[in-house]
């Protein structure tokens, strides 16, 4: 499928590409939406997402799932910085190049420090991670801005 038709379809549903500093700019381009009260997160796999057998790579879709999950809890604490602590990642089926991710995740309990998270990725409509993390809330001192 061509990038530039694949970005036009992407756009007309209400996706926008973002460029990030850090890691995360390094796997993207990142996608992003608001659905609801909530952001989805999403990546458009190509040749460089993949491992030698041809599917995308696990490190990147943990580091997809690690990132929606992390940005999630940072939105719902009220932007305070946070840090995964642990993130348990089951492997469901595979993605390929040309297909696009989409990863949601949820709030199941928050306290004062902690916020433990549940979260996807699909292809579409596909569950193909399912996740679990619980995130460090850092110090007011030690907050950044994270997109």
């Amino acid at each position: 499928m061509d990038a530039k038709a694949t970005s036009d379809s992407l756009t007309s549903i209400g996706w926008r590409q973002r460029s990030l500093p850090g890691f995360i700019g390094l796997v993207g381009p990142l996608w992003t939406r608001k659905e609801e009260s909530v952001w989805a997160y999403g990546l458009l796999a190509t040749n460089e997402h993949t491992n030698p057998a041809g599917v995308v790579h696990g490190g990147l879709l943990t580091t997809l799932v690690d990132h929606a999950l992390s940005s999630i809890a940072w939105e719902s604490s009220g932007r305070r910085a946070c840090v995964t602590v642990q993130l348990d990642t089951q492997f469901l089926s595979a993605a390929r190049e040309g297909q696009f991710l989409e990863a949601r995740g949820r709030v199941v309990r928050a306290t004062s420090s902690l916020v433990f998270m549940q979260g996807e990725i699909s292809v579409g409509g596909s569950a193909i991670v399912a996740a679990s993390a619980v995130l460090k809330m850092l110090t007011s001192s030690a907050s950044a801005s994270i997109p």
